[in-house]
C-alpha cells in the first residue's frame, strides 16, 4: 500500500471518533473507548509500522530543525508524523469531552474546542483550557452566591 493510500485511510479513520465526540458525547463508548483507545491504538500500530520500516538508515534526525525536515522529506516518515498528530489530537479531544462532563461544562461550549483540536491541535486544547478555567471560576462564583 502506498503512503498516499495509507494517508487517506488514516485521515478517514479518525472521522468517526470526532463525529462521536461532537454528536454522541454521552454514549458510554464514545469518550471512554472509541475515541481515546480504539482509534488511537490502530493509528499507533500504523505509526510503529511506518517508523520501524523507515526511520533507521534514513537521513535526518531529531536534534535540529533541519534534521527533522530531512526526515519529513521521506513520504513514509512524513506520514508517520501526520499519524502521530491524528492519534494524539483525537486522544486529547476525548479527554476534553470527559473532563467537560466531569466539570459540568455544557457540551455546546466544548464543540468549538473540539473542532479547534481537530483542525489545529494545541490551539483547540488552549481554547478548551481557557473555557475550563472560565467555567470553573464561574461555577465557584455561583456556588459562593448561593
Amino acid at each position: 500500500m502506498t503512503p498516499e493510500q495509507l494517508f487517506t485511510i488514516a485521515n478517514t479513520s479518525v472521522l468517526p471518533g470526532w463525529a462521536l465526540l461532537i454528536f454522541l458525547p454521552r454514549w458510554r463508548w464514545t469518550a471512554r473507548f472509541v475515541a481515546p483507545v480504539l482509534i488511537p491504538t490502530l493509528l499507533a500500530l500504523l505509526y510503529v509500522y511506518l517508523i520501524a520500516g523507515n526511520l533507521f538508515g534514513s537521513e535526518g534526525g531529531f536534534r535540529t530543525l533541519e534534521g527533522v525536515a530531512q526526515l519529513f522529506r521521506s513520504p513514509p516518515l512524513l506520514l508517520a508524523g501526520w499519524v502521530h498528530y491524528l492519534a494524539f489530537d483525537l486522544f486529547i479531544g476525548a479527554w476534553e469531552v470527559r473532563d467537560a462532563q466531569a466539570n459540568g461544562i455544557p457540551h455546546l461550549l466544548v464543540i468549538p474546542c473540539l473542532l479547534g483540536t481537530f483542525m489545529l491541535g494545541p490551539a483547540g486544547l488552549l481554547l478548551y483550557l481557557i473555557l475550563r478555567a472560565t467555567m470553573r471560576r464561574r461555577l465557584q462564583i455561583d456556588e459562593q452566591a448561593a
